[in-house]
């Protein structure tokens, strides 16, 4: 029998949410006040939109972020980020990331792109044809 429970034994009232090792456990819908959907309609947050900080974002000291908001500001600060690495490098689950980033987006902080779509790409015969041709040369 394991005698290491102190991790996960009870503290009381609510002690579901505590982890000794971990400290207090924050529920993800606390940290977007309870919102599932990002703010701005016709904007999709996908795994591979890129988020980039506006250029004429405004400063950082705002009373609208929170601990959350300014984590993901700072991964986007020194380069362009995808969801999924925001998601990962900030350590929040991916939908608690879209609702923030549609925060962001709200307020002028953040810039949203998406990579260049499957289907605008050049089909791949047609690359493999001008590589064939230029070998001919």
């Amino acid at each position: 029998m394991n005698e290491d429970t102190t991790a996960a034994a009870p503290h009381g009232r609510g002690s579901q949410w505590y982890d000794t090792e971990a400290g207090p456990l924050v529920r993800p819908y606390a940290m977007t006040g309870g919102r599932t959907h990002p703010g701005p309609t016709g904007v999709r947050f996908d795994l591979i939109a890129l988020v980039t900080l506006a250029p004429a974002a405004p400063s950082a000291d705002g009373t609208k972020l929170g601990p959350e908001h300014r984590v993901l500001v700072d991964l986007c600060r020194t380069e362009t980020q995808s969801v999924a690495e925001l998601a990962a490098g900030s350590d929040l689950p991916v939908g608690v990331v879209r609702v923030l980033l549609g925060d962001l987006l709200e307020l002028g902080r953040v810039a949203v792109s998406r990579p260049v779509p499957p289907a605008q790409l050049p089909d791949e015969r047609i690359l493999r044809e001008v590589v064939e041709g230029l070998r001919a040369l």
